[in-house]
């Protein structure tokens, strides 16, 4: 039986939709490959079921199973996207705001 956990009680629902989404699409790639749950888990360092629950889209499997399985499908390269700053749109809204405030400010003191 899984553990329950209480932090995956309150995740917004497009949280959850997008784990069932990598799960789902992991769960392709492994068939795409023509390789079974239990070599698959193995591989992973899991038991079936955890690779089952991921391939579900269980918030709770941890992250390293999930970065095993994107090593599995040649995609780690995509997970230092993920969180990239560069992509970060409301922080680069913050920078531009910041920015905004300290051009008005000398403006205002040039005038």
């Amino acid at each position: 039986m899984p553990k329950s956990s209480a932090h995956n009680e309150w995740l917004p629902p497009q949280v959850l939709e997008a784990l069932k989404a990598l799960g789902a699409n992991l769960a392709l790639a492994r068939m795409r490959r023509k390789e079974a749950l239990r070599p698959w888990a193995k591989r992973l360092g899991v038991s079936v079921s955890t690779l089952q629950r991921m391939e579900a889209g269980d918030p709770g499997v941890g992250m390293g199973v999930w970065a095993a399985a994107l090593w599995l499908v040649g995609r780690t390269d995509a997970m230092a996207e993920l969180a990239d700053p560069a992509l970060d749109m409301g922080a680069l809204e913050i920078d531009l705001r910041a920015a905004r405030e300290r051009q008005a400010r000398r403006s205002k003191g040039a005038a």
